[in-house]
């Protein structure tokens, strides 16, 4: 290849058609010899075309008009490219976020109510809390026993039957309020009612005095969280807002309604639900409207026959708070058991149990100081010595009755004078009810047993004189109301308790003496002295009176007028005027 000292002029050489990258080398072919010319451009440094060096070709787009054009035109199709993006990146997002929270939303709610009918499948906490281990019964349920292999109610009340066929759904279009006092197998009659069905279909838990309390235990019988366990905020869903007890207790009583509607269609049974305890709930305002939303759904779902609710109290004024808007409300009396009835238990559970018969004699003793209640009866059964564990029961009531309400005489401190007030009360209407009795033509049937005395509720009102005691004497299972407003002793022990009180010498005088005591204290309360301490340690006052023109007109003298002068030394005298 020959050396070119001298490049000859730029127009005697052409370029090939090959495209001009920086960086990269351009061939130059000279047009006479065919000689190849390599021309290698840099990217970072531009050399200055010269006069022995061609520059490149005018590139036609190296107009800065046309340049600015074209920049703008790319700068607008980048920016909308960017937007449709973008645009289309967060339409995506939402509508995938959209889609699964509200099948997450579906599946939760599928979920809930799930789990609720899942709480009225066979089988139930409260059946596995009464007794530790079951028996088969006959109609395919079972029966309770305890932990010695014996059944643990083993007494068959007449209400059995019927509680029976309003559990397993027989009767149906009304909701049941058992009233009965404290013992008297209630409760046990609900559990055994659940056990021969093996709870299907039943749900049950106690009240409490705290709305927060029973919202807890009525979640957790129906197996309802609440929305607690939601976690629909991750997807941007609000959950349930924070509320009431009263609305989180409305909320589930909506999902019930909806498990009760799939049953009915399905089984053709309706759901029972059975609120035990009823009297714990507080007579305020937060318990009546608690009491108030529970008698509303009971009454719509005996209407439709979704639901047949039982409620179970031992106290008096859960009643007459329904009895205020009941239409379709039944009341079942749960009573203590008469004297066949109870003797009967006796003799069986010692000869089944405990290989004994004893003698009738002995039997009729036990009874005359326990009664029919259920309670007592079963504790006396277990002992060893029936006599002994019954000197107890009625030892127990009458120390409990005295320590509550034993009252002080004359000289009590005025201090004590409102519960004083509390005392009497009930004093006074124990002396009244062993008044009754002595007034009664017979108070012992020889078939049906002990015939308590009772008062209406109006009478024993007046016979207090106050009309608010009684319904805390029923809370403390002093006296007990039963739904016919009638007032008695709350058992037979208490009735012994306020006849061995009544019957105590100088009872009758200690009473009064309290009565009077109260008296005088209330008396004094209502009653303002005024004291002139000048007159004290014979000081006097003396008063002149002057006539219309200003002159002396005589005077009065007061002072305090001694025992001589027919005063007791604490009362004023007046002399005469001068």
């Amino acid at each position: 290849m020959s050396t070119f000292r001298s490049l000859p002029k730029l127009s005697t050489f052409t370029s090939t058609p090959c495209t001009y990258r920086p960086g990269f080398q351009r061939l130059l072919v000279h047009p006479t010899t065919g000689t190849t010319l390599i021309q290698q451009r840099h990217a970072s440094v531009q050399q200055p075309p010269g006069p022995n060096l061609p520059g490149p070709p005018d590139d036609p787009n190296d107009d800065p008009k046309r340049q600015g054009s074209n920049a703008n035109q790319d700068s607008w199709r980048s920016t909308a490219y960017k937007m449709a993006e973008s645009a289309l990146t967060t339409g995506a997002s939402v509508a995938i976020l959209g889609l699964v929270g509200y099948g997450y939303t579906r599946y939760y709610k599928h979920m809930v109510l799930k789990k609720m009918e899942n709480a009225f499948e066979p089988g139930d906490p409260v059946l596995d809390l009464a007794a530790t281990s079951k028996l088969g019964s006959a109609t395919g349920g079972s029966v309770l026993v305890d932990e010695d292999k014996n059944r643990e109610h083993w007494v068959l009340r007449e209400e059995q039957s019927k509680l029976d066929a309003i559990v397993n759904g027989q009767i149906r279009g009304q909701y049941h309020l058992l009233v009965g006092e404290k013992g008297t197998g209630k409760s046990s009659m609900l559990i055994d009612a659940m056990a021969k069905i093996d709870g299907e279909g039943v749900a049950m838990f106690d009240a409490h005095a705290d709305p927060e309390i029973v919202r807890i235990r009525l979640g957790k019988a129906l197996d309802f969280e609440y929305h607690e366990d939601n976690i629909g905020s991750l997807f941007s869903i609000r959950g349930p807002r924070d509320a009431s007890a009263l609305l989180d207790i409305e909320r589930a009583f909506n999902k019930l309604e909806k498990v009760a509607l799939r049953r009915r269609d399905k089984v053709g049974r309706p759901l029972i639900l059975i609120i035990n305890s009823m009297h714990l709930l507080r007579d305020d305002a937060a318990g009546k409207d608690l009491l108030e939303l529970l008698q509303q759904r009971a009454e719509q779902w005996a209407a439709s026959n979704l639901a047949t609710v039982i409620f179970n109290s031992d106290d008096y004024w859960v009643y007459e708070r329904l009895k205020q808007y009941a239409t379709r409300m039944n009341v079942i009396r749960i009573l203590d058991l008469n004297k066949g009835k109870a003797i009967d238990a006796l003799r069986n559970y010692r000869q089944r149990y405990r290989n004994e018969h004893p003698s009738p004699s002995l039997l009729e003793q036990v009874y005359d100081k326990v009664g029919g209640r259920m309670s007592y009866i079963g504790r006396v059964a277990k002992s060893s010595d029936m006599l002994s564990a019954a000197d107890a029961i009625c030892a127990m009531e009458k120390t409990w009755f005295l320590n509550q309400c034993w009252i002080l005489g004359e000289d009590m401190d005025d201090d004590v004078m409102n519960q004083q007030k509390y005392a009497s009360a009930a004093m006074v209407l124990a002396k009244a009810l062993v008044d009754k009795e002595k007034e009664m033509p017979s108070c012992y049937h020889p078939t049906e047993g002990h015939i308590l005395p009772q008062i209406p509720l109006h009478e024993a009102r007046q016979i207090m004189t106050r009309a608010d005691f009684i319904q805390s004497y029923d809370a403390i299972n002093l006296f007990t109301i039963d739904s016919r407003a009638m007032v008695r002793a709350d058992s037979v022990p208490m009735m012994n308790a306020f006849r061995e009180i009544c019957a105590q010498e100088g009872f009758d005088e200690l009473l009064q003496d309290t009565l009077d005591r109260i008296s005088a204290i209330e008396s004094l309360q209502r009653t303002r002295e005024l004291t002139v301490k000048d007159l004290w340690a014979g000081g006097k006052f003396k008063i002149k009176m002057l006539d219309v023109k200003g002159k002396e007109n005589g005077s009065l003298v007061v002072a305090v007028a001694s025992e001589e002068e027919g005063g007791k030394g604490d009362q004023w005298a007046t002399s005469g005027v001068e």
